[in-house]
């Protein structure tokens, strides 16, 4: 199981308290691959390299531990995904957790969403604190008995138990894409969602299992011909016809699902033209999305590429209205990153809950805040290390070039090794959740 160790609190536009997770010791598997808050944000799921979904529950507030309000402790670990072969491509799926979605609540169950490279898998997260007694064709250890013996009938009875959290596969959604899938979403509709790999989308009703229909298809009859891939996929939080796609390309489309059963034809196409001064041998890579998300109020898309986060109006399809450097400093190590792949790394962006403030993730463990009402950003460090119990985290400057001040950190030193890929943030409240490799941090509003 995965503990929590201490408290440590740092200041961010009014302060905050981190909470870090040790994760087990296995180096690849306990890496985190997925990080989601569920509808309420009562429930936090993770998912690691290992196929291992854990969730933690938030605590209730206490009135005589005011400062260690909400915080969140493992509620249930499960093992969600196995490693599997495909002995026809003679290919090794590995179990690593791509994407976890949670389902809103409908009764004392939970839902989530879970998927690695092939399949994507319905469960159900319950709860069981009664065990029934009194059976009439069973003893109490539940062996059969013979019917001869019994001479009187039992009224079966319910009888409390330890508290025991169950986490039950539902539906297997299986075998529909031939290449890795690397989003789901799931509808407004709450009947269905989609799963998007490579080159193709399908959409899925949560009923069934064994047919889905194929909504967006970009594979060209020639592969030699591929000159692009999708890279995320989401619905529109309030439209149910409507989703977007991002690509490789930096390109964004906008798709209506009653316009045409496949949505090859795009409603709407998202992109910036690129500055001819600022061609180079990696614009192609740099300029791939490797993230993308509807606003709360469904009026703006966010996406994210290796250099900038990007917000743009559905409106106005010809340039973002917003653009953020995440860690534009990196510029001039492009070649270096090239070298030892870093450059390839897909970090995701992140809304707050009134769409007012972004976050993402960069290296050496750094995470970066953009306020899009005062315009004012800040990076801050998840990092065991530099944080002391009840103390305030002070915000990290990265020096480019020159003299070198007390409280900056060179360009050079930073630990490409430790990157921030993965975040959350509370639906409602300034509580986020960051993935640093295999600890995880969860930071809230300081209380004065």
């Amino acid at each position: 199981t995965r503990t929590q160790e201490g408290d440590y609190s740092f200041i961010w536009m009014g302060g905050t308290i981190v909470i870090p997770t040790r994760m087990p010791k296995n180096p690849v598997s306990d890496i985190i691959s997925t990080v989601e808050f569920n509808h309420t944000g009562e429930l936090l799921a993770t998912g690691d390299k290992g196929g291992r979904v854990v969730i933690f529950q938030r605590e209730q507030e206490s009135k005589n531990q005011i400062h260690r309000r909400g915080e969140y402790n493992v509620y249930s670990t499960f093992q969600s995904h196995e490693p599997e072969f495909d002995y026809l491509k003679s290919l090794e799926i590995e179990e690593k957790i791509n994407k976890i979605r949670w389902l809103p609540q409908q009764n004392a169950a939970y839902f989530l969403l879970s998927t690695n490279d092939k399949t994507v898998k319905l469960w159900k997260v319950s709860e069981r604190d009664k065990r029934p007694e009194g059976y009439n064709l069973k003893d109490e250890e539940g062996r059969l008995r013979d019917p001869a013996t019994i001479t009187t009938l039992r009224v079966p009875v319910l009888r409390p138990m330890d508290l025991m959290v169950e986490a039950t596969p539902r539906r297997v959604f299986a075998n529909a894409h031939t290449y890795h899938i690397n989003s789901i979403s799931v509808n407004s509709d709450y009947e269905t969602y989609m799963s998007a790999d490579d080159l193709r989308i399908n959409l899925w009703n949560f009923e069934i299992t064994n047919q889905s229909f194929n909504i967006v298809d970009i594979k060209p009859a020639n592969m030699e011909e591929l000159t692009e891939v999708i890279t995320a996929a989401e619905f529109h939080p309030h439209h149910c016809n409507t989703f977007v796609y991002s690509s490789s390309k930096g390109t964004i489309r906008l798709c209506d699902m009653r316009a045409s059963a496949l949505c090859d034809r795009h409603t709407k196409f998202f992109e910036e033209p690129e500055d001819p001064s600022n061609r180079s041998f990696f614009s192609e890579i740099i300029s791939s999305i490797s993230d993308v998300k509807f606003s709360h109020s469904g009026r703006y898309i966010m996406t994210r590429d290796y250099l900038t986060v990007k917000v743009w109006d559905l409106n106005m399809e010809n340039r973002p209205i917003e653009t953020y450097q995440v860690h534009d400093y990196l510029r001039s190590k492009l070649c270096s990153l090239y070298e030892n792949d870093c450059i390839f790394d897909k970090f995701e962006c992140v809304w707050n809950g009134s769409d007012s403030v972004i976050m993402t993730g960069s290296y050496n463990n750094f995470f970066r805040m953009f306020d899009r009402n005062t315009k004012r950003d800040v990076t801050l460090e998840a990092s065991r290390e530099n944080s002391k119990p009840r103390a305030i985290l002070k915000p990290r400057k990265v020096c480019v070039g020159g003299k070198r001040r007390k409280d900056e950190i060179s360009v050079d030193s930073l630990d490409f090794s430790k990157k921030i890929l993965h975040t959350a943030w509370h639906p409602s409240e300034n509580i986020i959740a960051v993935a640093a490799t295999n600890n995880l941090y969860i930071f809230q509003d300081k209380v004065n």
